[in-house]
């Protein structure tokens, strides 16, 4: 339970924080600032909390650690659940303070892509099979990079950092895309208070994409692994 309540703990951070940046200050801070925000708040985290539950976050991680055979079935399940709740209470809070201040939730960080972003500046306008493809494979980079740098911990006290650039990284790419994903948790609770008509339509791209990529990198890693066995 400890490992479960840290992970809702986290998962909070990462969502308040990133799509907390989005909502607040994406006009000042632009796409950059928001990849920083993402990545930041994962290198804090996996600071805070890995020593506790790994620093998961993501039910897209945990299904790639899954896969590589470093989790239970139980914990799984219990780490899916706890970074759901956690995402879902930073996405309320966030509610919260726009309502405070009289704002519109808008889009809310909410992940679509295509016609949900017309007129949007910056963004590009992408079919479903590419925002699929793109979901995809970045998540798949971003768990080959957990996967390795957690493997006997080559660096140890680099881990965070290089995970948390990951995103950062991930985050340039995606953003005027599909608002980047690689997260289902933190799909979910921004789509359950988004005012886009298509965030919870298109809400199962970013549930599916991301668990697809992260078990396709779960058995990539095991096959080119020194050992074979993680």
């Amino acid at each position: 339970m400890k490992r479960y309540f840290a992970e809702l703990i986290g998962t909070f951070v990462l969502v308040f924080g990133g799509c907390g940046t989005a909502v607040f200050a994406g006009g000042s801070v632009g796409f950059l600032g928001v990849s920083l925000a993402f990545g930041l708040t994962v290198v804090a985290m996996a600071y805070g909390i890995g020593g506790i539950s790994g620093a998961h976050l993501n039910p897209a991680v945990s299904v790639g650690v899954f896969c590589a055979g470093r989790m239970s079935a139980k914990d799984l399940g219990g780490y899916v659940v706890a970074q759901i709740v956690g995402g879902i209470l930073a996405a309320a809070l966030m509610a919260f303070i726009v309502a405070q201040y009289g704002g519109i939730r808008g889009t809310f960080a909410a992940n679509v892509y295509g016609e949900a972003f017309a007129g949007a500046t910056g963004y590009l306008q992408i079919s479903a099979i590419g925002a699929f493809v793109v979901e995809t494979a970045l998540t798949f980079v971003f768990l080959i990079v957990i996967l390795g740098v957690t493997d006997k911990q080559p660096a140890p006290g680099f881990a965070g950092f290089a995970i948390g650039l990951t995103l950062t990284l991930i985050h340039l790419i995606s953003i005027p895309l599909t608002n980047t994903s690689v997260n289902p948790a933190r799909s979910i609770s921004q789509a359950i208070f988004s005012d886009n008509a298509l965030a919870l339509p298109q809400l199962w791209l970013f549930i599916v994409a991301p668990c697809v990529g992260a078990a396709l990198a779960a058995f990539a890693y095991k096959a080119i692994s020194a050992d074979g066995k993680k």
